[in-house]
């Protein structure tokens, strides 16, 4: 379980634009479930959206013209005996709103519209979506979510990250075939807005430290290494020679049982320990400290991982962090770690709230 609210700033560390004026009044909302405070985020982000400028593209039309416009297409205006009207079939390019992301959004509004949130979201969130009159919708099942950004496009990655939190984890297809949205965001979209968030915070509050996702090269004897897997580490953090490879689980369990006893997910002990041993050879003759976090989100069982193990000279700890807790709590919590492993007490620009 998550606090409503905590999913609102975890958003906010993630995408720095939430913590624009725009969007504050929402830290001081009450929202009855998780699709009510997605709502409340698209149509603000749209209204900024518009503000800025709806972004635009070349589309291909196809109409019946009376006055000749782009390729005229022969065949088909003899085929619709169009020409005895005075008119041709013409395709043309139209520099328009009705491109993919908007499309997106435009398909996630519809859906909250008619989802059970309350009226006043409903009302703000139709207000918004007049200004895509014009922009067809799209299969939500068959979204395209491999998107590119690059400065044309890149006001709208968080608006798009909200329509994927809301068409894929929220929107639920019940035995009857219809479609409703759960309250709360399931695991797997959970897992990846946790990543961003952890990564955001560290960002944000600790700017003397480098906070980076960060490919990890596998250390080889003989250089051949085309079929080994990438080693993609979700938080990177580095001071100086310190280096602290986070990485961020979310599971509605942290451990595995097997006859009654519980151990650590071996998949996830074993992967950070490749990352910090691959780490440690690299930096092998240069003065260095590599350690290994993994830092699952806690769950409501009764045991839950708080261990450090040295391993082979490297520090690897398993800890939970409580994002149901009040976010200062949390804040003091990921403040902790990076007091813990870089010296940085009294340094941390992170308040708590």
């Amino acid at each position: 379980m998550i606090k409503i609210k905590n999913i609102y700033y975890m958003l906010a560390y993630a995408f720095q634009v939430l913590r624009e004026q725009t969007y504050q009044s929402l830290s001081c909302e009450k929202f009855e479930n998780t699709g009510e405070l997605l709502a409340a985020i698209l149509a603000k982000g749209l209204d900024m959206q518009v503000k800025r400028g709806l972004g635009r593209d070349y589309v291909q039309r196809t109409e019946l013209l009376s006055v000749p416009r782009g390729k005229i297409n022969i065949s088909e205006s003899i085929k619709t005996q169009s020409l005895r009207k005075k008119q041709l079939v013409c395709i043309f390019d139209e520099f328009s709103v009705d491109f993919y992301l908007n499309q997106i959004i435009k398909t996630t509004g519809r859906v909250l519209l008619s989802s059970r949130i309350s009226s006043k979201r409903k009302r703000d969130l139709r207000k918004s979506m007049v200004f895509l009159e014009g922009v067809d919708t799209l299969d939500i099942h068959r979204i395209n979510w491999r998107i590119v950004y690059n400065r044309g496009n890149q006001t709208y990655q968080m608006l798009i990250f909200v329509c994927r939190l809301v068409l894929k984890g929220l929107l639920q297809k019940q035995e009857d075939g219809a479609e409703r949205l759960m309250e709360f965001l399931d695991e797997q979209e959970m897992s990846r807005l946790y990543e961003k968030f952890i990564l955001g915070y560290y960002r944000k509050e600790f700017p003397f430290i480098k906070a980076e996702p960060s490919q990890i090269a596998w250390k080889l004897d003989n250089g051949a290494g085309d079929l080994l897997p990438v080693m993609q580490s979700d938080v990177m953090l580095s001071r100086g020679s310190d280096i602290l490879i986070i990485d961020a689980k979310y599971y509605s369990h942290t451990t595995q049982t097997r006859f009654g006893v519980h151990k650590l997910h071996s998949d996830n002990l074993y992967q950070i320990f490749a990352y910090v041993k691959n780490k440690e050879a690299e930096l092998a003759g240069k003065p260095h400290k590599v350690a290994g976090l993994l830092l699952y989100a806690r769950t409501e069982e009764a045991l839950l991982p708080d261990n450090t193990y040295s391993m082979s000279g490297n520090q690897i700890s398993a800890k939970t962090l409580n994002l149901n807790a009040d976010f200062s709590q949390i804040k003091r919590q990921l403040n902790q770690i990076a007091e813990l492993y870089f010296d940085a007490a009294g340094k941390s620009l992170a308040s708590i709230s």
